[in-house]
């Protein structure tokens, strides 16, 4: 373990994966128990969240489980609860809950696009508005030099579909993952003087088990080796990126390495975004 986390307590909100593999979520609470955090596993899923806890035990960690429909306001409170109760304290919160469709424009009902903002923006808005007072009742850090280091950190994983069209027509995707920056800005700045640091990452084309259901035959006709080599293609590296990249860039982000850093979009998209076409 690095120990850049040593001793802190992370919540990780989406930390299951829907499919065999790892996804962002599941390989970001890895990541962040290797650094030395205790986490709260917290999924809709209860095996899902079991089984990245059992990982986590497994290397020698701390995870406990608690399972969660973070759409409702009721079980969110209970999640912040339970992680003050097992662990006293809340020093990240990760925000990894999302979903993600193929339907053209015309075709997207009223439902949908409500079912596409509860869960992947409004969810956002109920974790972060309640772990802040947590967050704020921790006493201010500082290093050996006498540096402030602040009270918290939170990490929101939105998507570089937020900012560019990628190929695909999934509005509500976009625009909820695009909702995501400013929410994460406006906490950034608010909270800024209070200690509190909120940051976003913005995945590309990612190779994890979230994207084979939904995009399989928008990719490869159903063909998921076809899928992947497609969308290897399109990336300017030649392959995808995985939920450990993500999962690294949300480490260094929720750690004193980025003590300065807050309201940033941090793009791991293998340069897919710096591309002019």
């Amino acid at each position: 373990m690095s120990g850049k986390l040593q001793d802190r307590v992370v919540i990780v909100v989406g930390a299951g994966s829907v499919g065999p593999g790892w996804g962002n979520g599941k390989a970001a609470a890895a990541l962040y128990a290797r650094a030395g955090a205790k986490v709260l596993a917290v999924d809709i899923d209860p095996e899902a969240a079991a089984e990245t806890a059992g990982i986590i035990a497994g290397e020698g960690g701390t995870a406990e489980t608690f399972t969660a429909d973070v759409t409702r306001t009721d079980r969110v409170r209970a999640m912040v609860d339970a992680c003050l109760d097992r662990f006293g304290r809340i020093d990240v919160l990760h925000n990894n809950v999302g979903i993600v469709a193929h339907i053209p424009t015309v075709e997207l009902s009223d439902a949908e696009w409500d079912r596409f903002h509860d869960i992947n923006l409004k969810s956002m808005f109920l974790t972060c508005r309640a772990v802040l007072p947590a967050m704020e009742r921790n006493e201010f850090r500082t290093d050996a030099d006498g540096r402030k280091l602040g009270r918290g950190a939170i990490v929101n994983i939105a998507s570089i579909a937020g900012i560019r069209w990628l190929g695909v027509p999934y509005i509500a995707y976009a625009v909820t993952k695009g909702g995501i920056l400013p929410l994460t800005r406006t906490i950034a700045v608010e909270y800024a003087g209070r200690g509190i640091r909120a940051n976003a990452i913005l995945p590309g084309l990612m190779d994890t088990p979230m994207v084979v259901e939904p995009l399989k035959e928008t990719y490869g006709g159903g063909d998921l080796a076809k899928m992947a080599e497609a969308r290897d293609a399109l990336c300017p590296t030649g392959y995808m990126g995985d939920g450990w990249d993500v999962g690294h860039a949300a480490v260094f982000l929720a750690s004193d390495d980025a003590r300065y850093i807050t309201g940033a979009e941090l793009v791991v998209d293998g340069g897919f975004t710096a591309r002019a076409a």
